[in-house]
């Protein structure tokens, strides 16, 4: 039985006649949905549904795709009685079906894909290939024309939506928020964008929850409080929320179609009342949204082998899943399928009919074809000011204390300055923590709720984004370059595994769309992960964490880059390579605190363009042509400070030991050619490493992924790595490296082990870099602080009188 519509809004804005035109696209889109999870063949059921017509493994999801269509219809209404810039995000997790469908319908496939026509041949293809092998996903997916958001994960349309109409004032994003996705965290905060929103240049987002009231088995939660409960929450985020209600088709579609242009009257008066005066309003205004139940599979059977399906968790997935071998499931698909009077929806030649055709916008007005779902097209570089122009002075190798991310925040700060609408920096509340402060000389943060007398640069139109949800950093970032624009994440090293998993659907996006030819090449994803593993001395060991570049690893290597600069002017250059790369996920590793200084800047750019060199200065290199006794090598600042603290020792110990050092500032350049763009061949890397000597390497992470980088090279088997090994608490700097192996008498200690002429004569060397440590250990406990040859230590480059402030083993 039916259940008459109710809503907040009253009205019904539809004539009879725009009302069966509205009516027959939405029965033509779920026709074509339930055709795509069924159906290999006879797609307009010309004959009597075969066995062999079914698809032998039936995959995807109904029980939300009736709602998406529904949706959907009613914005193309929207879009072309307003000539509106609008597009959706997909949030339900497997709303696939549903995005095939209407952009089909709207010919935005057929122009993409010609191959998928308009025609009987072309549904026929747009059927057989859903979930099938060699087609194209169940959700929404880079295949999709108009989606910029991968539907197989839950949790990010809100932010993804919010992402893209941050400096896009005529862009206006649905954004559809199953309620399965609505028991996420990251959704549960993506509710507060409403706080970063500016009217005067921002768009605006129109979220509508969809609660069809069930899950893969059980309720969802939303849609078991009670309404009013409901309501409360979704004001307390800053929404006006209407209600739609119901499942009688005629009594919907009015009941939606006034809500929907209620919304939209209300978010144009919101925006204009802004623009208007050109300042921030007095008071922030709630936005609206809409809250549409539905049930759960909407049109579809009510019951199959007595058991309900329409509005409960079984029209979930697939409602009947033996429609191929069952005779009685067969029935019900065909009957199903024919509920939706196909034969008044297309034409003999398979075309939808004119009243269905022509009920779309035209062009780019269409959602499968707005420019903004393939933000490449509208990507312009960035105004980069000459990032040498902020280089730090070296007046020798190894000395001087700098912030190298201050540095940093000097450049960007020119960067936000020369890109006031296609830049923007987001930060879990790390901001000013990272040492990136001077940004803010340009702009502020942006904030729209209340703020109070001492509050610190906070402003409407701000353009560093703070809160302290990753989630909602990275989703608005994913968003705004998935649009076309430009951005940097800075982030604890730590907590940046808080986002894992949305980094992985990111990196899959890339990958797949670099695949795709119609697909245009976005800005990358920049990660600046400071406050890292070797400076968290002071928060602990909950602070100490290396482990996200294993995990970046892991993707495809057409995709990701991961560096290392030991200083700041290494750091200019890398920050500015990132910045101006499309369609990868760069992921650059910077401290924050004081540190020595190596290179000047024209050393600096040459060596980060090279990504990993010899650093002869360094060393003690034997004549042309001989090999060193030993390599040692390293990645990362505090690495690159113990190794060369580690030389220091050996130079004064040992004058005959010929060393190599080597850096690291592209960590994929320890892979093979062939296994990575920016690898190294067997001989470049041979001559840097040798064939047979010993390498002991200091690394920033956790030492096995050197070992699994290198793992096919020829003196792999000589390779010493040492790196975090999950040892640490509350304790001085010094001593962090101390813990895991990595501080200099360990590494000075390991040459000597590795070394084959040393092994004889230096026992008493190596006794006294034991009593060194132990020396050091009582220091700490006893005075809280490291010793002063070490918090004063710099590298005695060559000439200097007495070796500066070198440190020797007794």
């Amino acid at each position: 039985m039916s259940t008459k519509a109710r809503s907040t809004v009253p009205g019904k804005p539809l004539g009879r006649k725009e009302l069966r035109a509205i009516d027959a696209w939405w029965r033509a889109a779920n026709y074509l949905c339930v055709g795509q999870i069924y159906l290999m063949d006879n797609p307009l059921l010309r004959v009597p549904l075969e066995p062999h017509h079914v698809k032998p493994r039936l995959l995807g999801h109904w029980g939300t795709t009736p709602g998406l269509t529904f949706i959907h219809a009613h914005l193309n209404r929207a879009i072309m009685a307003r000539d509106l810039d609008l597009f959706t995000v997909t949030g339900p997790g497997h709303g696939g079906p549903a995005a095939l469908a209407t952009s089909w319908l709207d010919g935005t496939y057929t122009q993409t894909y010609p191959e998928v026509s308009r025609d009987v041949d072309g549904m026929h293809r747009l059927f057989k290939q859903f979930s099938f092998p060699g087609g194209v996903p169940s959700h929404v997916a880079p295949e999709t024309p108009g989606s910029i958001h991968e539907g197989g994960e839950l949790g990010y349309s809100l932010a993804h939506a919010y992402g893209a109409t941050f400096d896009n004032p005529d862009l206006l994003v649905a954004a559809v928020v199953g309620d399965g996705e609505a028991e996420s965290g990251p959704l549960a905060a993506s509710w507060h964008s409403t706080k970063f929103v500016d009217p005067r240049r921002d768009g605006a987002v129109l979220p509508i929850l969809h609660l069809n009231g069930y899950k893969i088995a059980s309720p969802t939660v939303l849609a078991r409080i009670p309404e009013e409960e409901l309501l409360s929450l979704l004001r307390g985020y800053g929404h006006t929320p209407y209600v739609v209600a119901g499942d009688d088709p005629d009594a919907m579609h009015q009941a939606f179609a006034a809500t929907l242009d209620h919304c939209l009257d209300e978010i144009r008066e919101i925006q204009a009342e802004a623009r208007a005066s050109g300042r921030r309003p007095a008071e922030r205004r709630a936005w609206p949204m809409i809250v549409l139940r539905s049930p759960k599979g909407w049109t579809g059977p009510e019951k199959v082998d007595g058991q309900q399906v329409e509005g409960s968790w079984r029209s979930h997935q697939v409602p009947f899943s033996n429609a191929r071998d069952d005779d009685d499931h067969r029935k019900v698909l065909e009957e199903w399928l024919r509920s939706y009077r196909p034969e008044e929806l297309f034409g003999d030649d398979g075309a939808p009919v004119a009243q269905i055709a022509d009920l779309h916008p035209l062009g780019t007005r269409r959602m499968g074809a707005n420019p903004h779902t393939n933000g490449g097209l509208l990507t312009r570089p960035l105004s980069l000011p000459d990032f040498r122009e902020y280089a730090v002075p070296v007046p020798r190798p190894g000395s001087g204390q700098v912030e190298a991310t201050r540095v940093l925040g000097g450049f960007l700060r020119d960067v936000m300055a020369r890109n006031p609408e296609t830049f923007r920096m987001m930060s879990p509340d790390e901001h000013n923590s990272n040492r990136l402060q001077d940004v803010l000389e340009v702009t502020d943060r942006t904030w729209n709720a209340t703020t109070l007398p001492g509050d610190d640069h906070l402003a409407t139109d701000g353009r560093v984004m703070e809160t302290l949800s990753e989630h909602m950093c990275q989703g608005w970032l994913e968003g705004y370059l998935l649009t076309g624009r430009h951005g940097l994440f800075s982030c604890y090293e730590a907590f940046v595994h808080i986002v894992d998993s949305m980094f992985n659907q990111h990196a899959k996006w890339l990958k797949t769309s670099n695949a795709i030819e119609w697909r245009r090449p976005i800005p990358s994803l920049n990660y600046l992960l400071t406050s890292h593993v070797w400076r968290q001395d002071h928060n602990g060991f909950s602070h100490q964490d290396p482990g996200f570049i294993d995990h970046v690893v892991n993707k495809k290597a057409d995709v990701i880059r991961v560096y290392l600069p030991p200083d700041a002017n290494t750091l200019l250059s890398v920050a500015d390579h990132c910045l101006r790369s499309r369609q990868y996920v760069n992921v650059i590793v910077a401290g924050k605190q004081p540190a020595l200084q190596y290179l000047s800047m024209d050393q600096a750019l040459v060596h980060a363009a090279k990504g990993i060199g010899i650093w002869e200065w360094a060393g003690t290199e034997p004549e042309q042509g001989a090999e060193p006794d030993v390599v040692i090598g390293c990645a990362g600042d505090v690495p690159t400070m113990e190794a060369l603290a580690a030389v220091d020792i050996l130079r004064r110990e040992f004058d005959d030991l010929r060393i190599r050092f080597v850096n690291v500032v592209d960590l994929m350049r320890l892979q093979h050619e062939q296994e990575h763009p920016h690898g190294l061949s067997d001989a470049d890397f041979d001559a840097l490493f040798t064939t047979d000597r010993p390498v002991v390497f200091a690394y920033h992470g956790y030492p096995w992924l050197v070992h699994r980088l290198t793992h096919n090279r020829t003196n792999h088997r000589n390779f010493h790595v040492r790196g975090y090994v999950e040892e640490g608490t509350t304790t001085t700097p010094f001593d962090m490296t101390v813990l895991n192996g990595i501080d200099r008498f360990h590494l000075a200690i390991a040459v000597i082990d590795k070394v084959p002429q040393l092994r004889s004569r230096a026992g008493a060397v190596r006794e006294r870099l034991l009593d060194k440590l132990v020396e050091h250990r009582n220091h700490v406990h006893t005075h809280g602080e490291d010793m002063a040859e070490v918090r004063e230590w710099e590298f005695p480059y060559p000439g200097d009188p007495d070796g500066a402030t070198g440190t020797s083993a007794g």
